[in-house]
């Protein structure tokens, strides 16, 4: 059984300031800012939800398909994507743009300012879902707004059933955008933010939505994971990790954990668990995609 991946491929460059932003910010010369950042350290790392997520699903032993678009630099993601043994059969190329890129800077106390540029990312829905008969369930992750739109359009029509994980692209959409995702989706997860901006959007509550979906998942970080199906909440419990180094990515890490589970047809609270211990052993790694699972026990 494969998974469709629906979101982006990126490369994330992270950025080191040693200082404090609030040290180098005058607040009362705003209207005249012009900083500059010394940055003694700095990485480059493959990203992006799709790419993310097909990475988890894969170290569990899933059959990921990321559907996604990548610029005209995107030639090392491709390459990257074949060494781990992930198809890039969805995976599209557009020679007029640059992959999205993340430019982030992080200072001493862990603020951090963030630059995105989607590039090829807002290309996504030219590439359409069809019926395949390996292809028996799917996500709809962060994604260009047009593709997210289409693509879960595009699902409910061939009968796949998905997630819908709105992640970052939550505010994109209105209220009535986002009940016709929850109505056309299977599963529905967010982070405790975008539940209460999802249930303040479309005017339904958690159990309202756990109503509409076959469930619905609140993750609360080191709080662990509401669980809601059928109106009713289940508390699934976080995992300690055996240290907090990088957090970038463990959203994703959850997110393929949580297919697997699906793909196993385990019950909804049994792959949150597994997300939990995902999430756990990706944040005591640095960068999105660098960690490895080991014996993992399920």
């Amino acid at each position: 059984m494969a998974a469709l991946i629906c979101g982006s491929l990126a490369f994330d460059t992270i950025m080191s300031f040693e200082g404090r932003f609030a040290e180098q910010i005058l607040p009362d010369q705003l209207h005249i800012l012009n900083v500059s950042f010394l940055v003694p350290a700095l990485r480059r790392d493959f990203g992006g939800c799709a790419g993310n997520i097909a990475y988890s699903l894969k170290l569990l032993g899933g059959e990921p398909l990321p559907m996604a678009t990548l610029g005209n630099d995107g030639g090392g993601y491709i390459d990257r994507l074949r060494s781990l043994g992930i198809s890039t059969e969805y995976v599209r190329e557009a020679g007029d743009t640059y992959t999205a890129q993340a430019m982030i800077m992080t200072d001493r106390d862990n603020n951090q300012i963030t630059a995105f540029h989607p590039g090829a990312m807002m290309q996504a829905h030219m590439t359409r879902i069809e019926p395949h008969a390996a292809i028996k369930l799917g996500i709809i992750s962060p994604d260009g707004r047009d593709a997210m739109i289409e693509h879960a359009q595009q699902f409910k029509a061939c009968g796949i059933p998905f997630v819908f994980d709105p992640g970052q692209g939550l505010p994109m959409f209105n209220g009535e955008e986002l009940a016709a995702f929850v109505q056309q989706a299977t599963w529905v997860t967010v982070n405790d933010y975008e539940g209460k901006m999802l249930t303040e959007r479309t005017g339904w509550s958690s159990a309202e939505i756990s109503r509409r979906v076959q469930g619905l998942v609140v993750t609360l970080g080191a709080q662990g994971c509401e669980v809601w199906t059928g109106g009713e909440k289940t508390m699934v419990p976080p995992v300690k990790a055996s240290e907090v180094v990088d957090p970038t990515g463990c959203g994703d890490a959850w997110r393929g954990a949580l297919l697997y589970g699906l793909e196993q047809g385990w019950s909804l609270a049994r792959c949150a668990q597994l997300g939990n211990q995902v999430g756990a052993i990706k944040i005591a790694s640095r960068g999105p995609q660098n960690y490895s699972l080991g014996s993992l026990p399920r």
